[in-house]
């Protein structure tokens, strides 16, 4: 189903649809009122703008220089070309660690790599810890929002869903007693899980380190109670130096939910030392230490930086600030874009996975530029689905029945007789038979009232004023 024919079906609800438009709408305002409590906020923009633009003209010696020091400082660093090879890189540590059940935060790198469903086919048990996708797991959904996974649902939709796999009571809708149920639901995950998956905001190259921001917690819980760290990040994540995360901090949680700060930002450098007593009663080295792996995969964005009219799109720090603002993802819901990633950025991003499967995505924009003014990093969003609405037409990528009109309607604009006929036409159908524009086999009707037709064209209105003049 494209993103047409998945918005129609979310479209049929009316009440959950302005809710939807609404809620979103609320979150960019708050990201409003917190930029403008900084003066300098046009100069982060800026300052973040040109240290990708940096990241993306040095790529590999940037991460050349991340791989030395993460292997100095005891990480260990597999390289997965596409999401097969994540996917299986990540498999062989948990089988080479005897493991069958694994806690994870949230990482839209795994949800388009499909590692859930990869896992769980080979008889791995994976938990979402990230409250949002938990509950969107429960549900066997995919996250509708890369910032806020579950924000599609209503707390009635919660409630419903803890009451039927956590027991709850039926119809509570109290935030606090869900939230309590969720807790004590996890914590017990945290606690037997030896296995922890985290993503990666940033990947520091000077240290070797890297950073995961949370709101809950829950990747901190994770790790720190688990014998084996995997951390899984596309490789665009990486930035020169550590100083300039605080560029990044700063704009990330103001794009993405209004926040001044988001509220855990933990730095990982090396693994956990071992811990207990030895059998002569020292401390330190009494338990294996903790292993820390770090997968950093492609799948795809090496043809995104070769394309220069695309590679800006590598900027982007999943704040999710596009997709708050963009009027066609508040009013079509997350789950209509089908990819991982869905509104404006997603749009770009999934053309470059998949040409033929994500051919419609460039086109649920209205173009607005939007998305360009609120994006933290200054990507040309809006121009670039501009241009891949070129490069997927021009490639054969088009519906069909668009690819018809528009060459019939070239042919129209290049003969004037051709255009004032088709226009004397269309203005006759509007007139004395409107019922052949006015039905449900014209999409642009179905939600629209058709025009007025007029009397004239333009042409022949001025024709006659000219005449007129003369005399």
């Amino acid at each position: 189903m494209n993103h047409a024919e998945a918005a129609v079906a979310f479209n049929r609800d009316e009440n959950r649809v302005d809710w939807h438009d609404e809620t979103l709408w609320f979150v960019r305002s708050k990201r409003d009122r917190a930029a403008q409590t900084l003066p300098e906020w046009e100069q982060l923009r800026e300052a973040a703008s040109q240290i990708k633009n940096h990241v993306l003209s040095n790529m590999h010696d940037l991460l050349t220089q991340f791989e030395q020091n993460a292997l100095a400082n005891g990480i260990t660093v597999h390289w997965a070309a596409d999401a097969a090879e994540h996917n299986a890189i990540v498999h062989k540590i948990l089988v080479d660690n005897g493991v069958n059940r694994m806690v994870k935060s949230k990482s839209m790198l795994t949800e388009e790599c499909h590692l859930n469903p990869y896992l769980t086919e080979r008889g791995i048990e994976v938990i979402d810890s990230d409250l949002g996708e938990r509950i969107v797991q429960m549900r066997n959904e995919p996250p509708s929002h890369i910032v806020m996974p579950a924000i599609h649902l209503k707390r009635a939709d919660v409630g419903d869903t803890f009451h039927k796999h956590l027991g709850t009571e039926a119809g509570a809708t109290d935030p606090q007693y869900l939230t309590e149920a969720a807790r004590q639901h996890l914590r017990d995950t945290f606690l037997t899980r030896r296995v922890a998956l985290t993503g990666v905001n940033f990947a520091i190259a000077e240290t070797g380190g890297f950073v995961v921001c949370t709101n809950e917690g829950n990747a901190d819980m994770g790790v720190h109670l688990a014998d084996v760290h995997i951390a899984c990040m596309g490789f665009e994540k990486i930035i020169p130096r550590a100083e300039h995360l605080s560029v990044f901090l700063r704009l990330l949680a103001r794009s993405a939910t209004g926040q001044p700060i988001t509220t855990f930002s933990s730095h990982f450098h090396k693994p956990r030392r071992g811990y207990g007593r030895r059998g002569d009663g020292r401390r330190g080295d009494g338990r294996p230490g903790q292993q820390m792996h770090i997968v950093i995969v492609d799948n795809g964005r090496s043809r995104q930086l070769g394309r220069p009219e695309f590679r800006n799109s590598l900027k982007c720090i999943r704040c999710a600030a596009c997709l708050n603002t963009c009027p066609v993802y508040r009013r079509s819901g997350g789950h209509s874009y089908h990819s991982a990633i869905a509104g404006p950025i997603g749009s770009i991003l999934a053309p470059n996975i998949d040409m033929k499967q994500n051919a419609d995505l460039p086109f649920a924009s209205t173009l607005c530029g939007s998305c360009s003014n609120v994006c933290p990093v200054k990507i040309d969003i809006h121009e670039q689905l501009y241009k891949w609405r070129q490069v997927l037409m021009q490639e054969g990528y088009g519906p069909t029945a668009k690819t018809v009109s528009m060459r019939a309607m070239a042919g129209v604009l290049e003969s004037p007789r051709l255009y004032r006929l088709a226009g004397k036409v269309g203005r006759g159908v509007l007139r004395f038979a409107p019922v052949l524009a006015e039905n449900n086999l014209n999409p642009w009707y179905q939600h629209r009232d058709m025009p007025e037709a007029p009397g004239e064209s333009f042409r022949e209105w001025y024709v006659k004023r000219v005449m007129s003049d003369e005399r």
